[in-house]
């Protein structure tokens, strides 16, 4: 099964900020559905000609109006006019079509997917068009909550950027929904919002009073009820918050507020809430299990530790400089493999942060380097989020190279000089550059005859564990070494 990374890769050269927009919009995915009572997919241009779906998910509040999965679905630009408009004008296009062999009059509204300042998808929204009386109170408040996050959608506002990703696991529409103006004054309150607002001991009124006025009081510790208070505030204003979870009465509630904006201007907030009491209960369970994990990964980290460690006093008692050296490798190669442990030891998934990785092995390679206190590393760009599979042999390989630079590219009467880690990831690779600008390769170098253990370790690593490619010479742009990185990312990040 194709996921929207793969598909991605495959169809689009999306660069990675795109990529990573359109996989927060994917998270936000079955709210958007279940607020519109609708069908969304998400369609992107391939590079060759036309469209070609990403993504699709069906409303859990209604009926589904393609029981087909269109994921991975081509259509041709002349097939997807509605689709042309939305691209090139930016703007909210409707039309009217009909499926067979059912025959549904269906109602497709087609939203422009922006992303800092460009379209980069356009995404439909398809529902029944159906003959019947007036909507309910909770439906119209649903409609209109989707047509301001859509709108947002188009203006490039939503999903929100500028935040740390967490995963979109609720709350959903059904768990429980409040609508605030701009004012932060409750206008709806459906049926499960205030039944978990029961749960945390409410015994007024919430429709007509300002939302923080109610929850405030409701709260035992003053710290969450402040900060709980802070982020509704910030909704209001127009400002996208993270998720926080409560607990008052022996219940736990989780919280999340969402911005809305309409030309431009706030209009209010949702206020999504879900009582989450009895699979808190369950989650406990679970703990044991865990930690268990996480302390085996501490466990091997500081086993690691300690082999660096007794390596480094060797080194320090050998009086011949080639042990010494080796030992000094050995020591970093060790410790390097120890920091992806240490990581996953707090990690609450079986997934690495390669920047903060690298940003620590940095310092590490300048202790254990000759040229220690001449020589800077500086990391630009993002790695993101890895898989452990990926991170451990790429972590040895950067600190392998960067070793290497610092070690070997500038000469002892050098006062000081610059290696350039340089990431470009997207959809389909992670490029990495590693530069110097110190005395460049020895004439007649060649990567595939070089002896020296390192660059063999670097060349194992590359195509057997990260299956890609390296490619070593002289910097265009400075006077000393490149070594270029390119590492598959399709079905393995």
């Amino acid at each position: 099964m194709s996921t929207l990374s793969d598909l991605l890769a495959e169809h689009t050269d999306l660069p990675g900020a795109a990529v990573d927009h359109l996989q927060r919009l994917v998270g936000e995915w079955q709210l958007l559905a279940d607020l519109s009572f609708s069908d969304l997919a998400l369609w992107v241009r391939k590079e060759d000609s036309g469209y070609v779906c990403v993504a699709q998910v069906r409303p859990t509040t209604g009926a589904t109006v393609w029981p087909d999965d269109l994921v991975s679905r081509k259509v041709s630009e002349r097939n997807y006019p509605v689709a042309g408009h939305a691209w090139a004008t930016g703007e909210v296009t409707t039309e009217e079509i009909s499926t067979l062999p059912n025959r549904l009059r269906i109602r497709r509204v087609v939203i422009p997917v922006r992303q800092g300042g460009r379209i980069i998808a356009v995404m439909n929204r398809d529902s029944e068009l159906m003959d019947h009386g007036d909507s309910s109170l909770l439906e119209t408040v649903y409609l209109e909550a989707a047509d301001d996050l859509l709108q947002m959608i188009a203006e490039g506002t939503f999903p929100a950027s500028d935040l740390p990703s967490e995963l979109i696991t609720g709350p959903r529409a059904g768990d429980g929904l409040l609508r605030l103006d701009d004012a932060g004054v409750v206008t709806y309150g459906s049926p499960n919002a205030l039944s978990a607002y029961h749960r945390l001991g409410l015994t007024e009124g919430l429709l007509g009073v300002p939302l923080i006025e109610r929850t405030k009081p409701l709260i035992p510790d003053p710290f969450d009820a402040a900060e709980l208070s802070t982020r509704i505030t910030a909704a209001v204003e127009g400002r996208p918050t993270l998720r926080m979870e409560v607990e008052a009465r022996a219940a736990a509630v989780v919280f999340r507020a969402l911005p809305l904006w309409r030309n431009g201007s706030s209009v209010g907030a949702l206020v999504l809430v879900r009582d989450v009491t009895e699979v808190r209960r369950r989650d406990r369970a679970l703990l044991s299990k865990d930690a268990t994990i996480r302390e085996i990964h501490h466990r091997v980290k500081n086993n690691l530790q300690t082999v660096a460690a007794l390596l480094r006093l060797q080194a320090r008692r050998s009086d011949q400089r080639a042990v010494r050296r080796a030992l000094q490798e050995s020591t970093r190669r060790v410790a390097t493999i120890a920091l992806i442990h240490e990581t996953l030891s707090t990690s609450v998934d079986d997934r690495v942060d390669m920047d903060q990785i690298v940003d620590r092995l940095v310092p590490l390679i300048s202790d254990i380097a000759a040229a220690e206190g001449t020589v800077r590393v500086q990391r630009l760009g993002s790695f993101g989020v890895l898989s452990p599979q990926l991170a451990t042999p790429l972590v040895m390989v950067l600190a392998e190279i960067v070793q290497n630079a610092v070690q070997h590219a500038y000469a002892p009467a050098d006062d000081a000089g610059l290696v350039l880690i340089t990431v470009d990831r997207s959809a389909r690779s992670l490029d990495v550059l590693i530069s110097d600008d110190g005395q460049g390769l020895p004439a007649g170098f060649d990567l595939d005859q070089a002896s020296g253990l390192g660059l063999q370790i670097v060349r194992t690593l590359v195509t057997a564990e990260l299956q890609g490619t390296i490619q070593m010479g002289t910097a265009e742009q400075r006077k000393g070494t490149e070594v270029m990185l390119n590492v598959p990312l399709k079905g393995r990040s």
